[in-house]
């Protein structure tokens, strides 16, 4: 049980354990039919699954006792948003992906455990010019997608001014941040820090990029994806 590897690592209590585990499973189970991760092996799934989206939970960016409003952009299989949404019960989530199948998993977990978690099906480019959805959230985050000069457009009209969007990257998450730094100035975002995790049972570090939004996205942004794509900011 990957919640047997967890608890070498991280606090956690008989009922979120319990919530882990199944969550686990039916990833497992999902990851049959629709392709959601090459991770399955339950050391794997815990560390680089588990583990790494709760180092999510660090300060003013997401507590246990924090009841923000989040939305996870380019959500996959569902992380960081499944394990924080037992991990942080009072916040609340929303996951967002164009590829509607891979939110299936999110459904099936909220109905069975009573998460805190929405979906979004579509594409972030588009969802954050409603009015519903443009500078709606206390943060937004994503776990690798696309490089940052170029994930800070799909995500940053996302978030409210004075909140957040933490980006989870790989260990090159400073070279990043340097190569963003003219997208996150117009897109309103001023870079705060930049913290590396080190994943216990792994060679691997993990990076998170955090970036205040201290002032509103310019109505232009996002553009067409397409433009986007081919001159990043």
């Amino acid at each position: 049980m990957i919640s047997e590897i967890l608890k070498n690592h991280i606090k956690i209590t008989e009922e979120q354990a319990k919530m882990f585990d199944i969550i686990a499973e039916m990833l497992v189970e999902k990851n049959k039919v629709v392709n959601l991760t090459a991770l399955t092996e339950p050391q794997d799934v815990a560390m680089l699954h588990f583990y790494d989206s709760l180092s999510l939970c660090d300060g003013d960016v997401l507590s246990k006792d924090s009841a923000k409003s989040v939305i996870d952009v380019g959500c996959g299989a569902g992380f960081p948003s499944l394990p924080l949404s037992v991990f942080c019960p009072s916040c609340r989530f929303t996951l967002l992906d164009s590829t509607e199948k891979k939110l299936e998993l999110a459904k099936e977990l909220k109905e069975r455990l009573g998460l805190g978690l929405e979906t979004l099906p579509g594409r972030a480019e588009e969802l954050s010019r409603l009015p519903s959805q443009r500078e709606k959230y206390d943060l937004a985050t994503a776990r690798g997608v696309a490089r940052l000069n170029i994930l800070c457009e799909w995500a940053m009209p996302f978030v409210k001014v004075g909140g957040v969007f933490a980006a989870m990257k790989g260990p090159k998450g400073a070279e990043e941040a340097e190569e963003a730094k003219n997208a996150i100035k117009i897109l309103g975002g001023t870079l705060e820090r930049i913290t590396n995790v080190e994943i216990p049972l792994t060679d691997r570090t993990h990076s998170i990029i955090v970036i205040r939004k201290t002032s509103p996205t310019p109505p232009t942004y996002p553009r067409e994806n397409r433009k986007i794509q081919k001159k990043p900011l």
